[in-house]
């Protein structure tokens, strides 16, 4: 399967100023969202807490947080989301998808908004 990726906003949680805006990898096998956390610093995302991430290579990282608004394709939800190393490539995790009710799909690579969302 090959890579999905889409335009994301990120904004302080108050939404005070300009966004983060860049091509973020959709990776299904993530929780939250990673940016470079330099670019999180400049927008005003405050760090909240730390948490211990697991990587595909099985590491284990302790990373610091925050949370954020985050927009993509005309939908827009609060979540947390990871100060990452400097030139890291955004990733956008699966709770934001599931929050605004996307889906992947695997043969166009593209993210799909759910006709219906299911509360049972």
């Amino acid at each position: 399967m090959g890579m999905t990726y889409v335009t994301t906003r990120i904004f302080d949680f108050d939404k005070t100023g300009e966004p983060y805006e860049a091509q973020f990898l959709v990776d299904t096998g993530a929780m939250d969202c990673m940016a470079p956390g330099n670019e999180l610093e400049k927008i005003g995302v405050r760090k909240e807490q730390k948490s211990i991430y697991e990587l595909a290579s099985g590491e284990k990282i302790e990373y610091e947080l925050g949370f954020a608004r985050i927009a993509l394709m005309g939908q827009e939800t609060v979540s947390r989301v990871i100060f990452g190393p400097k030139g890291i490539e955004p990733i956008l995790g699966v709770l934001v998808l599931e929050s605004l009710g996307f889906i992947v799909d695997p043969i166009d690579k593209q993210l799909k908004k759910l006709p219906v969302r299911p509360l049972k």
